[in-house]
């Protein structure tokens, strides 16, 4: 399948809820594209001041864990198949061979074992400081200067890797219709209880039904479920 190519979605389903009505008005889809990106732009700008002091916190522990880089930038996928490079604190030894998740996710996509998506059980690679940074979701952090570049949102589906397209189903490649997220329906649905074609589905229902008031629903479950550590792994 062509890393561009979009399905188009079916009109037959039911809203995720009564509460978010799915925007099909061209004007109101408009106005809601233009208010999330004010809105990813301004939180981007005060959470990277705010947080900076925590920035530095990780960093130090990284260097004296494993030694530099401290960030990990990786090829991702973006809205409409268009790549970009992610950052993330690094939670891994530097320079280690991404064969095994290539393989990992490609053997995922073609079951529903549930799993701590896209990420190998037991994972040698992984550091010590590198588990705590993924079980507490501060890894994902520095994805906020994707956010404020415009290439991520606060909300959206998770940002896939490259070779995971040659084994998408048709359906799947709806949720490459609106930019990934930091954050997103499965990020607050249960994350690592869920199967990688739960996510998938997950994903496929928001980019149909994206709306503001969605988008503040999941903002909102999302500091609960990242305090409570829920489903993390």
């Amino acid at each position: 399948m062509g890393i561009s190519r979009v399905i188009a979605l079916g009109a037959d389903r039911q809203p995720l809820s009564a509460e978010w009505p799915i925007v099909t008005d061209p004007a109101a889809r408009v106005l809601y594209r233009a208010a999330k990106r004010g809105l990813d732009f301004f939180a981007a700008v005060l959470l990277l001041l705010a947080l900076l002091p925590l920035f530095a916190l990780v960093g130090v522990a990284i260097v004296l864990d494993s030694g530099w880089p401290i960030f990990y930038r990786a090829e991702r996928v973006g809205r409409y198949g268009e790549s970009f490079t992610a950052l993330k604190f690094r939670s891994m030894r530097a320079g280690c061979d991404q064969a095994p998740h290539a393989a990992f996710v490609r053997g995922l996509l073609r079951d529903e074992t549930t799993c701590t998506v896209y990420k190998v059980p037991q994972d040698a690679r992984v550091t010590r400081v590198g588990k705590f940074l993924r079980r507490a979701s501060l890894d994902e952090l520095p994805q906020l200067w994707n956010v404020l570049r415009g290439e991520m949102s606060l909300v959206g589906p998770r940002p896939d890797v490259p070779y995971a397209l040659a084994d998408y189903k048709d359906w799947m490649a709806s949720r490459l219709r609106v930019k990934p997220g930091i954050t997103g329906l499965w990020q607050v649905s249960g994350r690592s209880r869920l199967s990688l074609l739960d996510m998938y589905r997950l994903d496929e229902r928001y980019a149909a039904e994206a709306s503001f008031l969605l988008d503040l629903s999941i903002l909102l479950r999302t500091v609960p479920a990242v305090l409570r550590i829920d489903g993390a792994a």
